[in-house]
């Protein structure tokens, strides 16, 4: 059996069971493995999901924010080892004075994080005493976690940490004077021609954009009222399964970065566990002591994506749904084939 027909017969058995909604592209070189869309992008009008339909990616645009630091690194404006306190003329009065761009960008500052998992367990919470539609850029976020106190001695431990970047893009606004979303529509999306890519607003979604839905007992309903109405430096993209191939073609080919630099962000700087560390905004799985995968995930109410680069093989494998599971299963069911099949 072919490995397009294994995947295919793989998501054809998952979706039985609990159907995806969203686009799949599984693709080798200029070969497509695999292309296909499920579900609707808008269930009250009964409008179909295509692979060219733009959907939400929460924490899986990070990559974009550590890519941004990595050009500003680049071009001699600051280093991984600058402090953020020489970055950001913005007091933190209980943050330690040592925490560096690379604590952040490894999510090892051992700052506090805005939506803190320990004691926090429904992200919609978030918003009971801040409202959604006023988060419309990185400083919106500071009341949730600017006066609070660290959690560990920066470089201590990985644990993942939203407000890190959060913090990082304020840095590459204070350092370019542009708004965040714009530096990287213009450097990074322009470059690598994600033309329906973008940070939109989600009250202002342009044509072939997917809601978001949350599904439970009573039926379901939008996520319009559970995200930051403009995604930032954490999360909150809309991007399409193609524009993600472009994005890793361009990254890989340093096209946005130079092969030093590219090096340095696809490093596993940070262990997870045994098998999966982190780089600069980028997840990397390793199997015998070699790096199997390059890959970014991300998970908000209504938003599910995992994008996946086998090194190797050089096969890519890019998930986005507009519910809230799916990809990370059928993202291990494809590594499981593609073990099998090399």
């Amino acid at each position: 059996m072919s490995l397009s027909r294994k995947i295919e017969e793989m998501i054809k058995q998952h979706n039985e069971n609990s159907p995806f909604s969203g686009a799949v592209l599984v693709q080798q070189n200029e070969l497509k493995i695999f292309e296909e869309s499920f579900g609707y992008a808008n269930r009250s009008e009964r409008i179909h999901n295509s692979v060219n339909t733009r959907l939400g990616i929460a924490s899986g645009c990070k990559i974009f924010t550590a890519v941004a630091i990595c050009q500003l690194v680049q071009d001699g404006v600051l280093t991984f080892d600058s402090y953020l306190s020489e970055c950001l003329d913005i007091p933190f009065p209980d943050f330690d004075p040592n925490i560096t761009i690379h604590h952040l960008l490894t999510h090892s500052s051992g700052i506090p994080d805005y939506f803190d998992e320990e004691t926090m367990s429904d992200f919609e919470e978030l918003w009971k005493t801040l409202p959604m539609y006023t988060i419309q850029s990185p400083k919106d976020f500071l009341p949730m976690f600017q006066n609070k106190p660290m959690k560990f001695t920066p470089g201590e431990k990985f644990a993942y940490c939203n407000s890190g970047f959060i913090l990082l893009g304020m840095v590459v606004e204070q350092l370019t004077g542009l708004d965040f979303t714009t530096y990287v529509e213009q450097n990074i999306f322009q470059r690598c021609g994600m033309l329906d890519s973008g940070y939109f607003r989600m009250d202002q979604l342009p044509e072939r954009t997917a809601l978001g839905y949350i599904d439970h007992e009573a039926g379901w309903r939008t996520n319009v009222y559970s995200l930051p109405i403009k995604g930032g430096p954490d999360g909150g993209a809309y991007t399409t399964v193609h524009d993600l191939m472009k994005f890793w073609d361009a990254l890989l080919n340093n096209q946005l970065l130079s092969k030093k630099y590219t090096d340095i962000l696809l490093t596993p700087h940070i262990k997870e566990t045994d098998d999966h560390f982190y780089g600069y905004g980028v997840w990397i799985s390793m199997q015998k002591d070699q790096i199997f995968k390059y890959y970014v995930m991300g998970s908000d109410p209504g938003v599910i994506m995992q994008s996946s680069v086998y090194a190797k093989h050089k096969i890519h494998a890019h998930l986005i749904g507009n519910i809230n599971k799916g990809a990370g299963i059928i993202a291990r069911k494809i590594d499981e084939i593609i073990v099998k099949e090399f």
